[in-house]
This record gives structure tokens, sequence and C-alpha cells, in this order.
């Protein structure tokens, strides 16, 4: 495939290199707002760039009737028009808040253990995550994503909140510290013990992996995508 990357930071390096090895081309690389030009006719975009840029970056590539695979997060609240634009350019959009195989069976196994717990109202469930301290968001996208899994299954929880669970709002400890690539743990506590799962990520490259994976799935597809569809889970 020809590949443009949009966002070229450590994660556009990881994806470049990743998606080279797998005999991809790479015909953009591109910080700046992506178009006609610059993309370079690609196949697909995968876009990894900052919150602020990303709705710009994933509309102009949209328009231009390309794929996009996104990774950025801390942009959502406009994802509904993104999926709407998808559709009416006849064209596709694949978000994921996390592209690591392992996460995202993390993200399954968090809404089956979230469902046998619905009844269990002597466990407290409260979330954590530990992230770089260059992430410029907070709650990462991954943890927004686990919170919404356990208020799906768990009747109790209507919404999330930054620090303390408290009454119908589901907590997350959005923790920053040195280079951590990404650890996300759910808790149920109770006044006799407690449960934990638990994902921590060694390194990017299972994100970069997991990206040019889902780039190569969605390539002739129509329509609006997650990890979900291209791992069949």
């Amino acid at each position: 495939m020809r590949i443009a990357l949009v966002g070229y930071g450590k994660m556009g390096r990881i994806i470049d290199e990743i998606a080279t090895q797998r005999g991809h081309e790479v015909v953009a690389r591109l910080k700046e707002t992506p178009t006609a030009e610059n993309l370079n006719n690609p196949d697909v975009v995968i876009e990894f760039s900052l919150p602020e840029a990303a709705f710009g970056n994933i509309k102009s590539c949209l328009e231009h009737q390309i794929p996009v695979v996104c990774g950025t997060t801390g942009w959502l609240e406009k994802r509904k028009e993104i999926e709407d634009l998808a559709v009416q350019n006849d064209t596709a959009f694949l978000y994921g808040s996390n592209f690591s195989l392992g996460v995202n069976l993390f993200f399954a196994l968090n809404e089956k253990l979230a469902g046998l717990m619905k009844n269990r109202d002597e466990y407290a469930c409260q979330l954590e995550e530990i992230h770089h301290v260059h992430k410029k968001d907070a709650p990462s996208g991954t943890a927004i994503s686990i919170a919404e899994g356990i208020i799906q299954h768990h009747p109790k929880f209507d919404a999330w909140k930054l620090e303390e669970t408290q009454d119908n709002q589901l907590g997350i400890f959005a923790i920053r510290e040195d280079e951590v690539p990404g650890t996300h743990s759910v808790f149920y506590r109770s006044e006799v013990d407690e449960i934990e799962i638990k994902h921590t990520a060694f390194s990017r490259n299972g994100f970069a992996l997991g990206a040019v994976i889902a780039a190569e799935w969605i390539r002739d597809k129509k329509g609006n995508f997650g990890m979900k569809d291209v791992l069949g889970l």
C-alpha cells in the first residue's frame, strides 16, 4: 500500500519503520495540514498528531476521499462530525484510542468483568492510568474507552470523572511520570479484598504495529470502524 503519515512524532517514526518492514511505501511524512498535493496520492492515511490538529487533518483527508486510521486522542467531541464526513465522502474512518492487540483484549476483559460486578455493591470501582509527562490529554483516550466499557455494562455508573469515584461517576486517576509508554488498571475494592486487572505497555511498537494492521484492513472499506472490527472481537 501507499501510506501517508500525518503527524510525524515518535509514533509516526515507529509506524514508518514498521510499515516499511511490512512491504508498504510511505509516500508522505507530514507535520503540517494535509492537502491533495502534499499527501502524494496514498491508499490510506495514518493520523497521529495533536488534539488541536486532529480534526482538521482528518477532515481534509476524508474530503479527498482517502481512508483515515486515527490514533490521536483528546478531540472526540467532534467525532460524530468526522464519522458523518466519512459516509458523505464514500470513504472510511477508523478511530482507535489504542491500537495494541493486548489493550483491545483488555477492553473485552474489562467489559466482561464489569458485567460480573454489576450486582456486587460491596465493591467500589476505580481506574488508574500512567503515561509519560509529554502526553497532552488527561485522562488518556484508552482510559476513557475503559471507563465507557464499564459504564455500558455496570448500571451503577453513567459518567466518568478525573480523580476519585463519587456516586454514579466512575473515577480515573491520571498520573504523568518520566517516559512510561502507558499503564492502565481497573480496581474493584471491598473491605476484605481487591480485584485488579492491568495492562502495561513496554514500548510504543505494539501501538504502531496495530495501526499498520488497521490500515491494511480498512483500505477498501466504506464507513466507520474501530479495532473491534479489525480484530473480530
